[in-house]
This record gives structure tokens, sequence and C-alpha cells, in this order.
């Protein structure tokens, strides 16, 4: 991970556009990107959403490359571990949905 962010921010900082990687701009890129891989998908049934062809699956490919990017830009600008960031809201999630109450069901926290 670490090697991603450094490699994220030297090409950010080669071509001098950390001036416009503001925490509020990357939430606003990353927003778009997540919407070009929605767009792969509307539409499709849920067993069509699972059978992808090649070329789908590499266009998808490169939007999710995007969303990743984004995401670690805006990790780094705010300061924030995204690996631990993540484990720490797997931890969190386990408390919230405990196995013995939520196995097999879709239910929110709230509903049970």
């Amino acid at each position: 991970m670490e090697e991603l962010i450094q490699k994220l921010r030297k090409f950010a900082e080669e071509r001098d556009w950390d001036q416009f990687h503001s925490p509020k701009n990357l939430v606003m890129a990353l927003s778009v990107e997540v919407s070009e891989i929605v767009e792969h998908f509307q539409w499709l049934t849920p067993e069509q959403s699972q059978e992808l062809s090649p070329d789908k699956l590499s266009e998808l490919k490169d939007e999710i490359g995007d969303v990743l990017i984004y995401l670690i830009r805006l990790a780094d600008k705010l300061g924030i571990d995204p690996i631990n960031a993540a484990l720490e809201k797997i931890e969190k999630n386990g408390k919230k949905y405990p196995v013995v109450r939520v196995k097999g069901k879709s239910l929110k926290y709230t509903e049970y």
C-alpha cells in the first residue's frame, strides 16, 4: 500500500496536480468514477452481472483502478491509513452484525 501511495504522490507532483487534489475535489472525482462502474451494471439482471464478457471486465478493471486511485489519494490527503480504516470497519461491522443474528439475512442492524 505504501508503495502505491508514494507512486500516486509522485505522479500528481510531477504533473503539478496536487493543487487540484483537495479532499472535496477527490471526493467528487471518486463519485464520478464509482458512477462509471454503476453504469456498466445498469439494466443487467443479477445473473447477467455475474457473467460479464472479457471486454466488459477489461473496462471495469480500468474503472476499479480509477476508484482505488482516487480513494487512496483522498485517504492520503486526510492522513487516513486505508488498510487500517478497513480493518477497523470490519471489526465494527462484526459487532453490529453478529453471525448468530444475521447469517443468511440482508437486514440492516437497525432492523433486528
